[in-house]
């Protein structure tokens, strides 16, 4: 009998760094957690782990941006990135030199909704995005079965929205201020708030304003690929599943009722949630950028 392939993958997130062994979500051997501090450390870190493990490939999910073009002389580096110390990091090139395993490496965000595909909610769908609200905001967006990118991957993540009545906040992001990721990544509501977003009130009005702007990034994705599914993890909203509710009741008051995303909009208890995969579904898309590795 065939044996599945055994798949070492890296999930680099701002706040912690996953190593996992395994084949899927029902098989995982060992995994490894390692604070993301500085370049050097972290990723010291993360080969400790993976020098002791025998796999058959290695498959990296990432906090960007990262160069993704094959040609391009930095490809599989992160490139101008909020996180401190990480704008020109190497990923692949001295990993793929270390262990000589066929490697492939995207986004966190495209290789968690690519799990979704593999093994969660999104299974059989042929659109579908993931997003995931943490240190960062990012959206993966698959359509047939393959990321959705151009010339780079992209950043909906950092996409303006209206801002609600009265909100003078400046934003958090030091790109762009106040676009979506500076205004409910994690960091963002710390300043915003004056306090880490797990110690918000479960039913304060700070979420009023969370989901006012997650909604103008929910309706500008649905409006321009209407997904047959969105996910919605990370560390913010894992913790706030009752939000999910207002998000969809704010979303289908924001869709207004237009032409054939009427229907769309009565359809969000099984079109919006969160990942089917739960708080799997990142280090998953590590492993399922293994397997793409292997399918290449």
């Amino acid at each position: 009998m065939a044996t599945s392939p055994l798949i070492a993958g890296l999930e680099l997130g701002g706040t912690k760094c996953v190593a996992i062994l395994g084949t899927g979500p029902g098989d995982i051997r060992k995994r490894v957690t390692v604070p993301t501090t500085d370049p050097a450390t972290t990723l010291a870190g993360l080969e400790a782990a993976l020098d002791g493990w025998e796999f058959d490939a290695l498959g990296i999910a990432s906090f960007g941006p990262l160069e993704l073009d094959p040609g391009a002389p930095d490809f599989g580096s992160i490139t101008a990135t909020t996180k401190p110390g990480w704008t020109g990091t190497d990923l692949t090139k001295r990993l793929a030199a270390r262990y000589s395993r066929p490697l492939a490496i995207q986004t966190d965000v495209v290789g968690a909704a690519l799990a979704e595909a593999r093994w969660g909610a999104a299974q059989g769908l042929g659109t579908h995005a993931y997003i995931t609200i943490g240190t960062g905001v990012g959206v993966g967006l698959i359509n047939g079965g393959k990321p959705v990118q151009g010339v780079a991957h992209g950043e909906a993540g950092h996409m303006r929205v209206a801002r609600a009545p009265g909100d003078g906040f400046a934003g958090w992001c030091p790109f762009h201020g106040d676009c979506v990721e500076g205004l409910i990544a994690g960091p963002a509501l710390a300043q915003r708030f004056g306090c880490p977003g797990q110690e918000l009130p479960e039913e304060g009005p700070q979420w009023d304003l969370f989901v006012h702007d997650l909604t103008g990034l929910l309706h500008n994705l649905v409006v321009t690929a209407a997904p047959q599914r969105i996910a919605i993890g990370g560390g913010v909203i894992a913790a706030r599943e009752h939000l999910f509710d207002r998000l969809r009741a704010s979303l289908a008051k924001s869709i207004g009722g237009y032409g054939s995303l009427s229907a769309y909009a009565g359809e969000l208890d099984r079109r919006l949630g969160p990942p089917g995969l739960g708080t799997l579904a990142g280090p998953m898309g590590a492993i399922a950028m293994g397997l793409e590795a292997l399918d290449a």
